[in-house]
């Protein structure tokens, strides 16, 4: 079975590439193949070279983590957004239709506009209030209408990883050079370790239930828990040993050109009951992350 991943230098599959490493060590053994790319290899943006790269290599499974995530610059830069998020994920899905392969992709909590008072369900109304997440839904929308047998939607949320650039990196060098940060305090949502999502992915691969479904599935994943992103922060220096006092801000005191969902948490039984999967508490995710990037002191 040749798995194909794209955007693999991001942090998810980044993550993807280092467990298969753990998972499948043999090379040309009877584990599955799996193709790392990323956009100087293979331009997803390119349905003819993405179905010729795919029918070369016999390609059965895409796991598209491509995407484009720069939030704000895609209030500016809405062609570039849509060209990746809409309609790349818009020729997988025919790729995936008309040469029998299954496609796994991965979406965003910004589907929502974070006004619910509970956690968000796969079945509730997605209405975005900002370009990516617009452009995103646009790219579920095109799997949905096309429905390429045995698809996956996976939507999570404020990803993080040992690997690429994010807010555990960024708070870790800021928490070094400031004594004080101010951080919002009124967005609420879940951390999402990319490993654990990582290894989420490659059990569904695996599952038997995507042989026999003829619609589209989509599912939520993110670690368990709640937390702002000021708690997030506390936590990061707390089990760092960083001497940095956090300050707790408002949105409307740090403007952005995008437009946050203030409440995104997601409701994740569809996934763990069709799954098996068991789904860790945040604050443990961040520790082992800690640990990988050497910075974990308590």
């Amino acid at each position: 079975m040749n798995v194909l991943v794209t955007g693999s230098n991001g942090q998810l599959g980044s993550e993807i590439r280092a467990l298969t490493k753990e998972q499948y060590p043999i090379p040309h053994s009877p584990y599955p193949r799996f193709y790392f790319t990323d956009r100087d290899t293979l331009d997803i943006t390119n349905q003819n070279e993405v179905e010729q790269y795919c029918i070369q290599n016999n390609i059965k499974i895409i796991i598209n983590c491509a995407a484009y995530t720069a939030v704000d610059k895609a209030e500016e830069d809405e062609a570039n957004a849509d060209a990746v998020n809409h309609l790349a994920v818009k020729y997988l899905a025919q790729i995936a239709k008309e040469n029998d392969i299954r496609l796994i992709h991965i979406s965003t909590d910004y589907v929502f506009d974070g006004k619910n008072y509970k956690p968000y369900t796969e079945e509730d109304p997605t209405n975005p209030q900002n370009v990516y997440g617009r452009t995103k839904l646009l790219g579920e929308e095109a799997i949905q209408t096309i429905n390429p047998p045995k698809a996956v939607i996976i939507r999570t949320s404020w990803v993080y990883s040992s690997f690429g650039n994010n807010f555990v990196k960024t708070m870790l060098r800021l928490g070094k050079e400031r004594d004080e940060l101010g951080v919002i305090f009124d967005q609420i949502g879940t951390p999402t370790y990319a490993r654990d999502l990582a290894e989420a992915i490659l059990t569904i691969t695996q599952n038997s239930k995507l042989k026999t479904q003829n619609s589209v599935m989509v599912y939520h994943y993110s670690n368990e828990g709640v937390a702002s992103w000021y708690d997030f922060a506390k936590a990061i220096f707390e089990m760092s040993n960083i001497n940095c006092r956090v300050e707790p801000v408002e949105t409307k005191e740090y403007p952005t050109p995008a437009t946050r969902p203030h409440y995104s948490l997601l409701n994740k039984a569809k996934i763990k009951k069709d799954f098996g999967i068991v789904v860790p508490y945040w604050r443990d995710s961040l520790s082992l992350c800690l640990m990988k990037l050497g910075e974990k002191r308590w």
